[in-house]
């Protein structure tokens, strides 16, 4: 049985997705994505809707399991390792262009993160206010 496991970054949350032959069934963190809101539904089903266009049928399941980080950003990295889990199963180019084209952040990740507090400052370009009289 062909089983291949891929992830994907955002912020501090990470997901592993774990492809393998089926049916199309995709479960979050060991649930169905119907405890996810429609827009975060639609959002990680996003790569599911494209691959379908592209191949057809689609003939695998996808168990994702996020660890850290909020809700958005464990769907958006869901929704990463679920499109690089398709494109490295299927092995399809077309497929990859496709996703590309659409949306880059499909297959490459955003490295952005929040900066770090600087010395002596509540926030990061907050500069310590001064009065001059």
């Amino acid at each position: 049985m062909n089983r291949i496991v891929v992830s994907g970054k955002r912020k501090t949350a990470v997901a592993k997705a774990t492809i393998n032959e089926g049916t199309g069934i995709v479960t979050f963190n060991k649930r169905s994505l119907a405890f996810l809101s429609d827009l975060q539904q639609l959002e990680i089903s996003e790569p599911l809707v494209i691959a379908k266009n592209v191949l057809g049928d689609l003939k695998f399941d996808i168990a994702l399991n996020v660890r850290g980080g909020g809700i958005a950003c464990q769907v958006e990295a869901g929704r990463l390792a679920i499109a690089k889990a398709i494109v490295k199963f299927t092995g399809d180019e077309n497929l990859k262009t496709v996703f590309l084209a659409y949306d880059k952040n499909l297959l490459i990740a955003d490295t952005r993160r929040k900066e770090v507090c600087k010395p002596g400052d509540s926030k990061a370009r907050a500069m310590r206010q001064t009065s001059f009289r």
